[in-house]
């Protein structure tokens, strides 16, 4: 099996490279990251392709102040470049290419005309179902959701027609496609993994409670109904850590919740979040869309239980009520009462956490992924 894995950034595509690596078949992995960046992953050189200046390009834009951007949305246009350059390294000497959908659409088509099976990665939900969900929460706060460009759009549900199969990581995304009509057929479910390597236990300082969100403060992220609960429980000696980005839209509902006791901590090198996990008691991600939110085996391999939304893919690795909660979107009274099911019930939380730890170790590094992963492409070229 030789496997051309191609990807406009980084995702997971290079632990999945990783293990096609150790398997002997990799082909080649195309990104705009630099050759060096993708080194450090434990892919051979002679493996990558790198269209680096593309990288280069799109950053530079992003971090161009809105004033100078102004209504320009270039992200069709830097998939369109990055695809067109694909197709020009596709030689027929390969049986798979693994895409990602949006980002791989000519070159999809490429690789099928020189005889390769193809598989389009899709880590989020069917974009249909993601766009009316998302819309519908902008909407609810007085705000437009601008941000699936139409091109993008329509480049996504055409590659899902063209693909022969499509990788996605959790049963919440496979419901949002088998409500399109797309056959479980064509499915390849396989959650995705973590580094056990970077992620694990360190001794908690203190004994204060504390819940850690971990990822984007963003809408979709639901962090205004995180906020909304933490601030309504008004728990002694407890903190609500928030751990990563910070979006203008999420502003506003820290003003309106503001206390001591919500900390922004900001962004952190993922080599170092293992210890703001550690310092915490339990991991929540109140998500409104998420198809698979890889914080969530990173808290479970730190020993954090963890509460998730249904729209998370949570319930594909975390068991309810032995390592944490599910709960609906948008269910603030919900997301109250597992919180202060933690704080009233140390003796559980400890066990649960326990629990957590052991079913990282047991069942989600990025080893135990790509076995299932490498074992459904084998069937597609069978």
């Amino acid at each position: 099996m030789k496997v051309t894995v191609s990807v406009c950034g980084r995702f997971h595509a290079f632990n999945l490279a990783k293990q096609l690596q150790n398997q002997g078949s990799l082909h080649k992995l195309i990104s705009t990251y630099p050759t060096f960046a993708i080194t450090k992953f434990g892919i051979d050189q002679r493996l990558i392709h790198s269209i680096w200046y593309l990288e280069v390009l799109y950053r530079s834009w992003y971090k161009l102040p809105s004033w100078i951007k102004g209504d320009y949305n270039l992200n069709l246009w830097f998939l369109e470049l990055f695809d067109r350059s694909v197709t020009k390294f596709l030689s027929p000497d390969f049986d798979l290419f693994v895409g990602w959908s949006g980002s791989n659409f000519w070159s999809l088509q490429r690789a099928q005309e020189l005889g390769a099976k193809t598989v389009i990665e899709r880590g989020s939900s069917h974009m249909r179902y993601q766009t009316e969900i998302l819309q519908e929460e902008y909407e609810k706060w007085g705000l437009e959701f601008t941000e699936t460009h139409p091109g993008i759009y329509e480049r996504e549900i055409k590659a899902y027609d063209d693909a022969d199969r499509i990788a996605i990581p959790s049963l919440f995304v496979k419901r949002t496609f088998l409500e399109q009509g797309i056959p479980e057929s064509k499915l390849i479910h396989v959650p995705y993994g973590t580094s056990l390597a970077e992620f694990y236990p360190l001794p908690k300082e203190d004994k204060i409670f504390r819940v850690i969100h971990c990822g984007a403060l963003s809408l979709r992220k639901g962090v205004q109904y995180l906020l909304q609960a933490f601030h309504e429980l008004n728990l002694p000696d407890a903190e609500l850590w928030l751990v990563g980005s910070m979006s203008s839209e999420i502003e506003p509902f820290l003003k309106r919740y503001h206390s001591d006791r919500i900390i922004f901590k900001g962004t952190h090198p993922q080599n170092q979040l293992r210890w703001f996990y550690s310092q915490c008691s339990v991991f929540c991600l109140a998500s409104i869309e998420d198809g698979f939110g890889m914080v969530i085996p990173q808290a479970m391999a730190c020993g954090l239980p963890v509460i998730h939304t249904t729209n998370t893919g949570g319930e594909d690795i975390v068991r309810d009520g032995i390592d944490g909660f599910s709960v609906p979107i948008r269910d603030i009274e919900a997301l109250k009462e597992k919180i202060i099911f933690f704080y009233e019930n140390p003796d559980r939380r400890l066990e649960m956490a326990n629990y957590a730890l052991q079913q990282a170790r047991n069942s989600l590094s990025w080893d135990d992924y790509g076995q299932k992963i490498i074992s459904a492409y084998s069937k597609i070229l069978q």
